[in-house]
């Protein structure tokens, strides 16, 4: 049976980038779609990427002092109606049980959208006195929400996410860990995923159902439209107050602690397709690829070159995730393969290459080829690996400053976007709700945040001309 080139199915980013992200979630064997609308099988190859991000970030969270716990699945809905505005906020989106075997229960349960709640009755249950604080628990599970329109990683109805929990005695510490994860967020995005984020807070109307403040970290990709890679959210007391958690304090009075929670989700695997796929596939950044080396014999069938192949292989596995391809397929269809599964380093070793002590390194992202000697593998498959993880995170650097506008006026977005495509707008707010919607119908971008590192773009509001108080950053998103 003839063999088939995989790329020849990847439709072009330019053609149709939604197709081609689709394309690509198919095509790299990263998820299959199910009976269940909205609902998504993660394969074997995405799910390895979602277990190197968990390993990464897991390990970064308990460096900083959290620990793993497991709520349940369940929510009686008189508990999820214990917080006002939080009810509000997930109401549209919750999934209901009401029926246990063949009988109807007697208070419905919401599948779980977000665990706030559940946190908030076992905080309740576990902290009596200021001794039992700082609580500083995160948990890795799945979480439902009914999404009308649904999208491989971006916005499924089922995804699998960390949701981190934190008690603090008071206001000020809360808020350091709510902006100590937002960095450790954006050091994780920028250096291990190799995607440059803008750190920023919601605005009122945009934050987090029951939040105080909603701090994020905004990405973009390929095409110009924005991805929220992050959150982090300050609760203040509000929840404390609602669930009734009271400690005494050192002067055994009975006060209320302060609440974060932060997450991350599998979207993150969306975001690494958009800011780093090409046209042949995935590019995936070294730190969460599956396999980082993928070692191809050429002329397989002649004497001593499979042999040299594996030996390579087995050297490379002490230093990486390094494998071979000893299949049959020819080599042109394995370089098809690997690039379309962005394999980050493709190791090519044939007859010539064993007589002159060397083989080929192909770096996925730039397709550069270069010699190197056998003995030096082991100095020069780091090096290369950090070469990919820079040209990757320079290329998407020079995409968002391409595609950033500086704006003073609706007219002056509208312009922007028409001549240059979508992207990130920088302009001056006043503060008003109006005017953020008024943005919104006018030119059709949104506020994406209001970033910690403010510009004075100029002193009035791009919509209203009223004195500005934020520069904020706006665009489609995801």
């Amino acid at each position: 049976m003839a063999q088939k080139k995989m790329v020849e199915d990847i439709t072009s980013m330019d053609e149709d980038f939604a197709k081609w992200y689709t394309d690509i979630c198919k095509k790299a064997e990263l998820v299959e779609y199910t009976s269940v609308k909205g609902c998504m099988v993660i394969r074997p190859y995405g799910y390895a990427i979602w277990e190197n991000i968990q390993k990464i970030l897991d390990s970064m969270f308990k460096a900083t002092g959290h620990e793993n716990v497991c709520m349940p699945m369940f929510i009686p809905e008189s508990l999820l109606q214990k917080e006002k505005d939080h009810v509000e906020g997930f109401a549209p989106e919750c999934a209901w049980v009401t029926v246990g075997g063949s009988e109807p229960l007697e208070e419905r349960l919401c599948v779980r959208p977000t665990s706030e709640t559940l946190f908030c009755e076992h905080f309740k249950n576990v902290v009596q006195s200021y001794r039992d604080l700082p609580k500083l628990y995160n948990q890795w599970v799945s979480v439902v929400r009914w999404e009308k329109t649904t999208r491989p990683f971006l916005r499924s109805r089922e995804f699998l996410w960390q949701e981190g929990h934190t008690l603090h005695a008071t206001a000020e510490e809360a808020i350091e860990e709510t902006e100590k994860m937002l960095n450790v967020y954006t050091e994780f995005c920028q250096k291990e995923l190799a995607i440059p984020v803008v750190q920023g807070m919601k605005t009122e109307s945009d934050k987090f159902a029951g939040a105080e403040r909603t701090y994020c970290i905004e990405a973009l990709m390929h095409d110009g439209k924005a991805l929220q890679a992050g959150t982090s959210h300050y609760f203040g007391d509000g929840f404390a107050k609602a669930f009734e958690i009271q400690y005494s304090d050192k002067e055994n009075k009975l006060v209320y602690p302060h609440q974060t929670s932060w997450g991350m989700t599998t979207r993150l695997i969306g975001a690494i397709i958009m800011t780093h796929g090409d046209n042949n596939g995935l590019v995936l950044p070294p730190a969460v690829a599956p396999i980082q080396v993928i070692v191809v014999p050429v002329a397989q069938h002649k004497e001593g070159v499979l042999e040299k192949a594996n030996e390579i292989c087995d050297r490379l596995k002490k230093i990486c995730r390094a494998k071979i391809d000893a299949s049959n397929n020819t080599p042109g269809w394995k370089f098809a393969e690997y690039e379309m599964k962005g394999v980050p380093i493709r190791l090519e070793i044939g007859p010539k290459d064993i007589e002159n002590n060397q083989c080929v390194i192909v770096t996925r992202h730039n397709r550069e080829k270069t010699f190197v000697s056998l003995d030096e593998l082991e100095a020069m498959i780091p090096q290369k690996l950090e070469e990919v993880r820079n040209g990757i995170y320079n290329a998407a650097l020079e995409n968002r400053e391409r595609r950033t506008y500086i704006c003073n006026t609706l007219d002056e977005i509208t312009k922007s976007l028409e001549e240059n495509g979508d992207g990130f707008v920088k302009a001056m707010w006043c503060g008003d709700e109006a005017c953020e919607d008024k943005v919104k119908d006018v030119t059709g971008v949104g506020s994406r945040c209001i970033p910690l590192e403010q510009e004075q773009l100029s002193d009035t509001c791009v919509c209203c001309g009223k004195p500005a108080k934020h520069m904020l950053y706006w665009g489609k998103a995801y």
